[in-house]
């Protein structure tokens, strides 16, 4: 009689793996979600601002759904789009990108690049996540360049390691961004400096929320600060969160709206709308975009 109820419970138990395996590949990766908040970074009686995040696309070719969902974001009306890195998952992704973004680049628009922009994916153990000290190993080339110039060529401000003003929502932004600190493009030393104060608003853009970046940012003012790559820790338990970030930002920052600590600073982390395609899976932990519409402090 032991011995058939232990049969009966793993044979239960590997039920309800399947299920549940069967739910985050098949069903929850594909439930995009636009989450909204608003961000008290504003002076007294300014108008609103709505600002659209996009992250960590990993676009395949042929995943027409996620960039049908994408475009309709233009329904959002925002004033100012910025995109924190990892657009890409194969070579052949450009065209599929470009059709997502496609009705959201006549607006105002800034970008950042993440590792998954510059090298494709390669299977790895999901399990490797886990491990502060796990070797980084990049996959082929991507078309970096290619999709950098159609984002300028529309008028994207490229942050990468670069720092400007432009004009949104009838407002002068100040942007300051660096490249990818996952794989060490970061540099932001070479654009440092405290916030103009001839601008009306100061966003600090990074794909990694690496702390070192974003200490830094904070430090020199900036009042927003912009990330992706977490995937908002993409396995999560129920009612306990994230189990890593896959960098030195802590688990129960992983996603959504946090106070940067010790500084004045608002930073949004996006859970992103795809996942690495060796482990095309999320639980607990929807696919998403945020609009964040800034409010008066």
């Amino acid at each position: 009689m032991r011995k058939r109820s232990l049969i009966s419970a793993a044979a239960a138990l590997t039920a309800v793996g399947g299920a549940t395996l069967a739910y985050a590949s098949l069903v929850e990766r594909n439930m995009f979600t636009l989450r909204r908040f608003d961000v008290p970074v504003l002076e007294p009686d300014a108008e609103p601002l709505r600002i659209l995040h996009l992250s960590d696309l990993h676009m395949m070719p042929g995943q027409r759904r996620k960039q049908d969902w994408v475009a309709a974001l233009a329904g959002a009306d925002p004033d100012l789009v910025v995109v924190t890195g990892d657009n890409m998952a194969d070579p052949d992704s450009v065209p599929g990108v470009l059709r997502a973004l496609d009705p959201l680049l006549a607006r105002p628009g800034a970008f950042v690049f993440g590792s998954n922009d510059y090298r494709g994916p390669v299977w790895k153990n999901p399990l490797q996540y886990l491990l502060p000290d796990r070797e980084y190993v990049q996959g082929a080339d991507l078309p970096a360049e290619e999709l950098r110039e159609a984002f300028t060529d529309a008028g994207w401000a490229d942050l990468n390691n670069n720092r400007t003003v432009l004009k949104a929502g009838g407002r002068s932004i100040e942007l300051a961004g660096v490249d990818d600190p996952h794989i060490e493009r970061d540099d932001y030393p070479s654009v440092a400096g405290p916030i103009s104060t001839g601008a009306d608003l100061h966003i600090g853009v990074t794909h990694t929320p690496a702390s070192h970046v974003l200490d830094g940012m904070a430090a020199d003012g900036f009042a927003l600060l912009l990330a992706g790559h977490t995937h908002g820790g993409q396995v999560c338990v129920p009612f306990y969160g994230a189990l890593t970030t896959n960098c030195d930002l802590p688990t129960a920052m992983a996603k959504g709206l946090h106070r940067w600590p010790g500084s004045d600073a608002w930073l949004h982390v996006s859970a992103g709308l795809g996942t690495h395609p060796t482990a095309p899976i999320r639980f607990a932990c929807r696919p998403e975009a945020s609009l964040l519409t800034l409010i008066p402090r």
